[in-house]
């Protein structure tokens, strides 16, 4: 795989509580400079991010209900409705977990399809907060970001107590398939865990060791 191919998989990440703007203006200068496929930021900075990547066909993606999951849908709905008229291209959006964990599957679809439809035929990609599931809980959200009109599903934030795993990767490309997207995201800093992750299905990175990660197969 060339450097360009791989650059292609990775949303360009910069979610962390204290970036600036020089920070987040770096990481699009970066996401220029290897033609990563999105930037992923905060709300707050979708309007920057859209200035600093115009004319690059570098995407803006921003993340809703973000870390925990725990907005009522209502409020992550106008948080996408808001994120699209600022310029978001896509929309990460964390479930309500513990909705999941006690088996209200309808309330985790409702949730989703909330901000399916508030996305505005933009990609929506579902984070499930793998960590936190049992693997019939990683399926069950699976099903329920397919049946809600999803087009990723996603294992992680970065926030909780663990990111990405190649065994939920598979296992979330084993229950979606070719029907859905699978997005690896959280703790995947290296070239080999990339490409452990692609290996067992991935369809995206997200990560904000890209940089580092294109440059290494230059040496």
């Amino acid at each position: 795989m060339t450097p360009e191919t791989l650059a292609r998989y990775f949303d360009h990440t910069i979610l962390k509580p204290g970036a600036t703007e020089q920070d987040v203006i770096r990481i699009c200068d970066e996401a220029r400079e290897f033609g990563f496929f999105s930037v992923c930021v905060n709300p707050v900075h979708i309007r920057l991010v859209k200035k600093q990547l115009e004319g690059s066909g570098v995407k803006v993606c921003s993340v809703i209900g973000f870390p925990l999951g725990a907005h009522t849908s209502e409020i992550k709905a106008m948080e996408t409705k808001k994120a699209v008229d600022d310029g978001a291209d896509e929309i990460d959006m964390v479930i309500n977990v513990g909705a999941l964990i006690q088996g209200d599957t309808n309330r985790v679809e409702a949730d989703i399809k909330a901000v399916v439809d508030a996305a505005r035929q933009r990609e929506v990609k579902v984070i499930i907060e793998a960590c936190l599931l049992t693997d019939a809980q990683k399926k069950a959200a699976c099903e329920a970001a397919e049946r809600a009109g999803a087009h990723f599903v996603k294992t992680s934030t970065g926030f909780s107590t663990g990111g990405a795993t190649r065994a939920d990767v598979a296992l979330m490309k084993e229950v979606v398939n070719d029907r859905l997207k699978v997005k690896a995201s959280g703790g995947i800093k290296t070239l080999a865990d990339t490409l452990g992750m692609i290996e067992a299905g991935a369809d995206r990175i997200g990560a904000s060791a890209g940089a580092g990660i294109i440059k290494s197969m230059g040496t």
